[in-house]
């Protein structure tokens, strides 16, 4: 999910896996979707409408509190975001973002992420990203393989 500034600088918002949703705030709040959603693969969508989704969420408990984790997951994400955008250390940025995108992943498996999507999520350089990620991955704290980050 990406939004495009003022200067047309791209800033990845999200990245999905499969089975999961996005656009339920704006359909929630009523509100246009402000960003838009790159597919990196063939993908599958399934529109939904507001009364619809609201019947969902009324009648499937289930799906409700599942609306409400994902909700709350992206809402901690975002302010974890924020607070690591304030810190001027390119290391420090990129560990909390790979750390965060390698949550739900096995052990020995590749973050499906490029350098330059994690530039766009840390608001830092490709180059910075590169440097740093060889630096990080030479003191151990993940394994490159192929030019892939791989978790420990």
């Amino acid at each position: 999910m990406v939004t495009v500034n003022d200067d047309q600088k791209e800033f990845i918002q999200g990245v999905f896996k499969e089975r999961e949703y996005f656009g339920e705030p704006a359909l929630l709040l009523q509100r246009p979707y402000l960003a838009y959603t790159i597919a990196e693969e063939d993908t599958e969508l399934v529109l939904v409408n507001r009364p619809d989704f609201l019947k969902f969420l009324e009648d499937d408990r289930i799906f409700s509190m599942n609306v409400i984790e994902t909700l709350s997951s992206r809402l901690f994400y975002k302010s974890m975001m924020l607070e690591e955008l304030a810190n001027e250390q390119a290391e420090h940025r990129l560990t909390t973002l790979i750390n965060y995108l390698c949550r739900d992943m096995v052990k020995g498996t590749a973050l499906p992420i490029t350098r330059q999507a994690m530039a766009d999520m840390t608001g830092l350089r490709v180059e910075t990203v590169i440097r740093a990620i060889k630096k990080m991955a030479q003191a151990g704290e993940f394994k490159i393989i192929r030019g892939k980050i791989i978790k420990k």
